[in-house]
């Protein structure tokens, strides 16, 4: 019992984090169709797609500068709306005597937080992987000799349950 309720406490502290981390967990929303437009019915996942998620996972950025930094513009082109400006993976500008369009900016922060969670998540994994397959193997009659039946043993108690059936026979006569 307090292997599941230390299970379900863990759950709910992994969910809390998970809620509380940034929104840069979520996947990038896919752009609003047209009227005329077709939704695609199924999306092809390319190993290329699979790489960059990967690596966006381990290398976050943010748009929130911090004191000591300094804006590096976007190579993308001039005068960029906001729009345009995030569909090319860069920060829009909220002043307008700056820069338009900057680089993010590396999120050590958010990158600490997913390698704890990464880690801490195969640490309870590797944990309780142990107790998981004892409980399996403890229930496998044919690793537990202890779980499979003695032949001896199953014929006594079938003589004692035939016996026991003549003696109530006979009782109830």
């Amino acid at each position: 019992m307090l292997l599941i309720d230390t299970c379900l406490a863990w759950n709910y502290v992994v969910l809390v984090l998970l809620y509380s981390v940034n929104s840069s967990f979520a996947l990038q929303t896919q752009p609003v169709l047209e009227k005329s437009e077709v939704a695609p019915s199924k999306r092809n996942t390319t190993l290329k797609d699979a790489y960059e998620q990967l690596l966006s996972f381990f290398r976050p950025v943010t748009c929130h500068q911090k004191d000591e930094q300094t804006l590096i513009p976007c190579y993308v082109g001039e005068d960029l709306n906001a729009t345009e400006c995030l569909e090319n993976k860069c920060c829009p500008s909220k002043t307008s005597h700056e820069l338009k369009c900057y680089m993010p900016f590396k999120d050590n922060m958010q990158l600490t937080f997913r390698l704890l969670v990464l880690v801490a998540g195969g640490f309870l994994i590797l944990g309780c992987l142990p107790f998981c397959c004892c409980i399996c193997l403890q229930r496998s009659p044919c690793l537990n000799p202890l779980r499979s039946a003695n032949k001896a043993v199953k014929q006594m108690v079938q003589k004692r349950r035939a016996q026991n059936e003549e003696v109530r026979g006979l009782l109830a006569d």
